[in-house]
């Protein structure tokens, strides 16, 4: 679908189930008894295990006691080996013992989230022998950072880190620690692309519950940042239990009460005085190619947008405090957050309004978590987060730019609120040593507000205004936003997995389901319920767009055309999961997990009808971890898998439910003082073409307000978007404090969706089938799977049933299957903290290429899931393949800290990134074709082909953005006076200042002939340096 018409603002710091019967697995294995499964390897897992060997020590008993006084032990099997899985994430006393006896202790052993931790007995006394040791105490430091119960690829940063590391605060900044992750388009704010998927391919959790963006799945609700205990970032590789995700999963796990009470407070304070300048940014000032002119060839050279005066300041206050109702039962933890952002920033020319947006942003947030104890073999949790966000600025003047009056007129920026609650419940039982039972429930509501108090009309290309009317003065008026909105989202999802050793197998079944609902959500149209668009035409005798079968503006080429965009609706999807799963310990060093997960989709619009119903889909997981020595010390891992992913609610929007998007062209005589044209006379259009609403009235995908039928608009064998996915690893231990380790991936699209929008295709289609296409409803855009054959039902207009037809890749005329691979290779050195440094580098090859980026397009910023401009005719892929949107050849990351002095900490984060494939869209102009002809605009999409200056143009063929080098410190100060209990930490961020863009405008031409001011103009560019201070007290 074609991108809908927007007019950015100022861009401004980012703010930041039905119940199913549980399908239990019941088989009867047997096999060689090894170390048995922990139970743990999940993208959403909100628990963790111990496993190890014990020398002589059949008959034995391993316990393990958390800081919550929650214990669980596990009887040594014949070979030596334990295993106690599914346990709280928490630190850990485990003891070895015999006859009763305490023989051997390991304390102060900290679990991650989702991973086994091999504590083995008998190698820290003198015989290796425990039956001949006495008590024996040992710390947890010594334990080995090679997890052989895992065959994930993840990262998990801690509570602890996050303290340590010069990190934003945010889960994102976390993530992006990861290898193979990278930051999204600009105009996604901070969304994230994991191992070359689209930004919105991701999983977001809180506490084993989805927190991801209800409505389109572009990012997610964390948690406040001094509530994550640990946050764990999945890069591929997950099990059969989790799905949704495509790309990478964001879980975030929250602190918990213990037996002890602790307190604290933090006060963050980043001061404008220590933040550098953005560089102005200046049209660009390359010469035409022969045959071309500028829009207005008055600007190349002079300034766009003014930046060396936007600057911001931001606080953070933040407390918590936890520990025991009941000791060793009940336990709470509570933290609050309020932050507040202020700033300046400065409109671009192009802008709606000239001034400079004095803006604030206020976000409070609360998390809460009870932990009951009931006793050793059941455990409820209770989460509840609040996140709010307000949103709100005045304009004042700015005189800057050149021929442009900055009389900002009173206007103001929108007001925004959103407001997110979600409420989680888990329950675990521990029935028998062997058999655990757990369920997690829970519900969110989102509301998403915007609006603008002006009443005006936006005005956009204010600079293409009639001169001889305006005299050279752009005449503007205070309305500085295109969309209002007023939306509202709740899900609601049950989960229960219930896990069984047997032997030397853990057998797992379950169900995964979530529900979403979304009321009024989409956007309509601000101030009167229109906006106009100024244009011109270098040829004034040539159509405005042959193709929409708008004709000529005649006289000096200058026009106008009103556009209404309104597409506000309801919608839900349900989301319906099982799975079963197989952990085979085959001998003391092999672990194959076997897994088959099935998910269904249905997707509704705003009459509650489906629209898109998937069936079963079958995704096998497979992996293996081998331990090669049995000690730990080397692992070498692989995993294969498919991931389906349900498309999104906001698909409905311009898609199941009534979207209205539609042009009406004008030329004018005059210009009123709010800008709007007046003297209007309406531009002829030929109906024949194909895009009439009623009048002069024109939609390049027949939006015209009416209700689509839902049982046509789609595609009746349509498959899900599904990615393949294959990793091959191994990790080593080098001595006792180095791990080093490397791992190629291969991922490959299956299938896609998205929407085509060439209805003439289809009609001709039809008439070869024998059916006359006036008789049937052909929709304007239809939902498809992109080189693939699909059927489509279509409703007859006397009311006398359907009518189906077939549709091959050849009839809407693509020649290429829907293709995105991403080939990477991983290495890395990391020495795991050991009380006084840290660290790790990773270094990542990779290349992504095809011709589908995903759901969305970043090369324009459309976040039209699934309905992307491309697929939508087959002139709109022509010359597409090329490197995608997210493919950085080269990262190279580094971050670790250093205690240098008792009282002293460092700490350094570090990115080396390879710039990002660039693009060129404009008017087909190859093979003798004139831009100006039927041909050079054949599906009505103006500047949007991979064709430039007559020749093909590739993704990547303009060439790529420049790499980006980010250096960001940190010190900490803990005297000895306060008992290491008070931080005062200094951290600067980008401390040589890098001011590189990070998205460029890939639009090359404003009309047929006439190249855009401003194509290849940076839009969004790296953070200037910045420091921020803070001091905390913990008790």
């Amino acid at each position: 679908m074609t991108a809908r018409l927007v007019s950015p603002l100022p861009s401004r710091p980012p703010s930041h189930a039905r119940l199913c019967r549980i399908s239990v697995l019941a088989l009867a294995l047997s096999g060689a008894v090894g170390i048995l499964a922990t139970g743990t390897a999940a993208a959403q897992s909100t628990t963790a295990g111990i496993y190890g060997s014990v020398p002589a020590g059949s008959g034995a008993t391993v316990t393990a006691q958390s800081d919550t006084g929650f214990t669980r032990s596990a009887t040594v099997d014949g070979n030596g080996r334990y295993a106690i899985g599914n346990l709280p994430v928490g630190t850990y006393t485990v003891t070895l013992q015999r006859e009763g006896q305490a023989a051997e202790t390991r304390r102060n052993i900290a679990l991650r989230v989702g991973a086994g931790i091999d504590v083995s007995f008998g190698s820290s006394g003198g015989s290796g022998d425990t039956a001949t040791l006495g008590t024996i105490t040992v710390t947890g430091k010594n334990i080995s950072p090679v997890d052989v119960s895992a065959t994930a690829s993840r990262t998990v940063i801690t509570a602890e880190q996050l303290q340590r590391l010069p990190l934003a605060r945010s889960g994102e900044a976390i993530a992006l620690l990861s290898p193979g992750a990278v930051q999204g388009s600009g105009y996604f704010g901070n969304a994230i692309s994991f191992g070359g998927a689209g930004v919105t391919e991701n999983a977001y959790y809180l506490n084993g519950y989805l927190s991801s963006n209800p409505l389109s799945n572009i990012g997610g609700v964390t948690l406040p940042f001094g509530a994550i205990d640990q946050q764990e970032t999945y890069t591929g590789g997950y099990s059969a239990r989790y799905g949704r995700s495509a790309g990478g999963v964001l879980s975030q796990l929250g602190k918990r009460g213990t037996n002890e009470w602790h307190f604290g407070a933090q006060v963050l304070w980043r001061p404008k005085s220590l933040s550098s300048d953005y560089k102005n940014v200046l049209y660009p000032d390359a010469a035409p190619p022969a045959g071309y002119e500028y829009s207005d060839d008055s600007l190349p050279g002079t300034l766009y947008r003014s930046r060396k005066d936007d600057t911001f300041w931001n606080t953070v206050y933040s407390v918590y405090g936890g520990g025991p109702l009941i000791e060793d039962r009940l336990f709470v933890f509570v933290a609050a957050e309020q932050e507040r952002t202020e700033g300046v920033s400065t409109a671009r020319r192009d802008d709606p309004v000239i001034g400079r947006n004095n803006y604030r942003t206020d976000e409070p947030k609360v998390y809460a978590k009870i932990d009951w104890n009931i006793n050793d073999s059941n455990i409820l949790e209770l989460t509840g987060v609040k996140n709010n966000s307000r949103d709100g600025g005045a304009y004042s003047d700015f005189n800057g730019y050149q021929g442009v009056n900055g009389d900002a007129n009173g206007a103001f920026a929108d007001t925004v609120k959103v407001n997110d609650r979600y409420y989680i419940g888990k329950y675990t039982s521990y029935i028998t040593d062997d058999l655990t039972l757990s369920a997690t429930y829970g519900k969110s509501r989102q509301t998403d507000f915007r609006n603008n108090p002006s009443t005006a009309p936006l005005l956009t290309n204010t600079n293409l205004q009639d001169p001889a009317i305006t005299g050279g003065s752009e005449i503007r008026n205070n309305q500085t936003s295109s969309q209002a909105r007023d939306g509202e989202n709740t899900t609601r999802g049950l989960r229960i997995d219930l896990e069984y050793v047997l032997g030397s197998h853990t057998l797992a079944a379950g169900v995964d389901n979530m529900y979403f609902n979304a009321n009024n959500e989409g956007v309509i149209t601000t101030g009167p319920g229109f906006r106009w668009i100024y244009g011109r035409s270098s040829r004034p005798t040539s159509p405005i767009s042959a193709a929409l079968g708008v004709g000529p503006a005649g006289g000096n080429g200058y026009y106008a055309y009103r556009t209404v965009f309104n597409t506000a609706t309801s919608m839900s999807v349900e989301q319906k999961a099982y799975f079963l799963e197989d952990k085979w310990q085959v001998n003391d060093k092999l672990l194959l997990t076997l897994g088959i997960r099935n998910d269904k989709f249905t997707n509704f619009n705003d009459a509650g009808v489906p629209y898109v119903t998937s069936g079963d889909q079958w995704a096998p997981r497979l992996g293996l971890s081998w331990d090669v020595f049995g000690d730990s010390s080397l692992k070498v891992y692989g995993n294969a898998g498919r991931y389906y992913l349900a498309l999104p609610n906001s698909v409905a929007i311009r898609g199941a439910s009534p979207s209205t998007f539609t042009r009406e062209y004008f030329t004018y005589t005059g210009i009123d003082a709010q800008g709007s044209p007046t003297g209007l006379t309406p531009v002829a259009v030929d109906p024949s073409a194909g895009f009439s609403c009623s009048g002069n009235i024109v939609s390049s995908n027949l939006e015209c307000g009416q209700a689509p039928d839902a049982a046509g608009i789609a595609a009746s064998d349509l498959k899900s978007m599904y990615q393949d996915e294959f990793m091959l690893g191994f990790d080593k231990t080098l001595g006792e404090s180095w791990v080093t380790g490397a791992k190629a991936t291969y991922r490959t699209l299956g299938a896609t969706i998205d929407d085509v929008c060439d209805a003439d295709r289809m009609r001709t289609k039809l008439t070869a089938i024998g059916v006359d296409p006036s008789t049937v409803n052909v929709p304007g855009c239809i939902i498809f799977n992109p080189g693939e054959t699909n059927s489509f039902s279509l409703a007859n207009l006397d009311g006398s049933g359907r009518t189906s037809v077939s549709m091959s890749p050849s009839d809407w005329g693509f020649d290429k299957k829907a293709k995105r691979t991403y080939l990477a290779v991983d290495l890395f050195l990391q020495h795991p903290f050991d009380g006084k440094w840290e660290g790790r580098i990773d270094y990542t090859w990779s290349r992504n290429f095809g011709n589908t980026e995903g759901q969305v397009k970043s090369d324009i910023g459309q976040t039209d899931v699934s309905k992307t401009q491309d697929w939508d005719a087959a002139a709109l892929m022509w010359y597409s393949g090329g490197y995608l949107a997210n493919d950085r050849r080269h990262q190279i990351k580094i971050y670790g800290s250093y205690q240098i002095a008792p009282e002293w900490l460092i700490a350094g984060n570090i990115r080396v990134l390879s710039g990002t494939p660039k693009s060129c869209l404009g008017y087909v102009s190859i093979n003798g074709i004139s831009e100006d002809s039927d041909a050079g605009d054949p599906v009505g999409y103006g500047s949007s082909y991979h064709t430039c200056n007559g020749q093909p143009s590739r993704p990547g063929d303009a060439g790529r953005l420049p790499w980006t080098k980010i250096v960001d410190l940190g010190l900490t100060y803990r005297p000895a006076f306060a008992d290491n209990k008070l931080a005062m930490t200094l951290q600067a961020f980008n401390i040589f200042n890098e001011r590189k863009p990070l998205q460029v405008d890939s639009t090359w031409e404003d009309d047929t002939f006439t190249l855009s001011n401003t194509y290849d103009i940076g839009r969004y560019f790296t953070q200037p340096r910045y420091a921020m201070f803070s001091v905390s007290y913990d008790y």
